[in-house]
């Protein structure tokens, strides 16, 4: 058989990974074919064969930097940022400092599920990681326990009662607000896109408005939307396409006649700015319309986070639901790394953030986390990626194994002193990164 794989290693730790490696080793050895979209770096150096796209992103991806053995790749493929991650010529470097902060929260008396009546520390203002095995209890203390229990503490609805524990103390009167960060999705509908999350676009049709021709026209700021009635094509209501229901078969989408797929009227398209109208403006991608709108100051600020956060290549009007989780998760990290007051200092929960990024993609998405704990914020993420877990200010680390052989915290303190943990699994994988 042949079998493709897409992205196998998502929520696993070292640990699993290797056992994951064991198990499509031996599909290999049975005389099956096996094909592996992966970032992962054990998976990569386990491969027999590597095809690597590139180099980058986007518009400035899509080439094929390598097709071959596993061997020569490390060797031959100079230009490739996989191979320079691989071999070391690249790398995410250890912080020189940690952060140390005297102000913390802690949760006493954990006890959901597998948890073993633990009692557990998180410094405000700094960045945390929490690891473990696959089932060690990693979800039910952030998601169940610490997360609801922060909110309701700080007077937020809670949609579900926190799990038992003792008691929760600390310095709340330091957090505003808490915020999960997961991979649903940005928007409900196919509406949404990057530059309205990030509110770049109320920007750029404040712009298109006060362009001569609009006001010839008489346009305003709401005839450049696509959800309301003015300046939208009414044939296909914004969407660009019409859906024509099959009673037998699945729908059918075609491209609307009246707006040629461009979701205005004709009176808004003629509008344009530096030649581009503001269906050109929604087709560029974050870094075009960096580019093209570097005079104005207010569209770049909303825009520069997305690409700080490795998000430079999608598109700015790309609907919501082609995102992948990743994707979405970055995006509302780059909400929050484009808000400026200083009243607010929130605590954030990331879970997995580094799912489907590539090591480079890690490094930018590191000194995105960064930036937020410079300005204030906590953060605390679940997280099995060895270079986001040396990385942290604080390391909790949970285990030994997974469902009934877990549950206890086996360590909590700066990532260094994890390494004399002998029951540690995350201490063994470690060992090398901080060596």
């Amino acid at each position: 058989s042949l079998y493709i794989l897409d992205e196998p290693s998502i929520g696993l730790h070292p640990e699993d990974t290797d056992k994951l490696v064991s198990v499509l080793s031996r599909l290999r050895d049975l005389k099956n074919t096996v094909i592996v979209v992966e970032h992962e770096e054990e998976v990569i150096k386990n491969a027999d064969h590597v095809i690597d796209i590139g180099p980058m992103a986007g518009i400035h991806g899509g080439e094929l930097m390598y097709n071959g053995p596993i061997k020569s790749f490390l060797r031959q493929a100079k230009e490739s940022l996989t191979a320079q991650y691989l071999t070391g010529k690249k790398e995410i470097k250890v912080p020189e400092h940690r952060r140390k902060s005297q102000n913390k929260i802690l949760l006493k008396g954990a006890r959901q599920h597998n948890l073993q009546d633990i009692n557990v520390e998180v410094p405000l203002n700094s960045m945390t990681v929490v690891t473990g095995v696959s089932g060690s209890g990693k979800t039910t203390l952030v998601k169940k326990l610490l997360y609801p229990a922060l909110r309701k503490e700080l007077g937020e609805i809670v949609s579900q009662a926190p799990g038992s524990f003792d008691s929760i103390e600390g310095d709340f009167k330091l957090i505003t607000g808490v915020e999960m960060i997961n991979q649903s999705p940005i928007g409900k509908s196919s509406r949404s896109n990057p530059a309205t999350y990030v509110k770049a676009y109320d920007a750029i049709r404040s712009l298109f408005s006060s362009l001569q021709a609009s006001k010839i026209k008489g346009l305003q700021p709401k005839h450049f939307s696509f959800n309301v009635e003015g300046g939208r094509c009414e044939k296909c209501k914004g969407e660009g396409e019409i859906t024509v229901e099959m009673q037998f078969l699945a729908d059918v989408k075609l491209t609307c006649e009246d707006c040629k797929g461009q979701r205005f009227k004709q009176e808004v398209l003629d509008v344009e700015y530096k030649g581009n109208n503001i269906y050109d403006v929604l087709n560029m991608s974050v870094e075009e319309a960096l580019d093209f709108f570097s005079e104005k100051k207010d569209i770049v600020k909303k825009l520069r986070p997305l690409q700080a956060v490795g998000l430079g290549y999608i598109k700015l009007g790309q609907s919501s639901n082609t995102l992948s989780g990743g994707e979405a998760q970055r995006v509302k990290l780059a909400f929050y790394l484009g808000k400026e007051n200083s009243s607010e200092k929130l605590f954030f929960i990331f879970d997995e953030p580094t799912t489907g990024l590539h090591f480079h993609d890690i490094n930018k998405l590191l000194d995105a986390l960064n930036a937020l704990v410079e300005q204030g914020h906590t953060v605390l993420i679940v997280e099995h990626n060895l270079e986001v877990i040396k990385s942290a200010d604080w390391l909790i680390d949970l285990g030994p194994d997974g469902g009934k052989a877990g549950g206890a915290l086996l360590y909590q303190g700066v990532p260094e002193g994890i390494l004399k943990v002998k029951k540690s699994h995350t201490a063994r994988y470690l060992a090398e990164k901080l060596s």
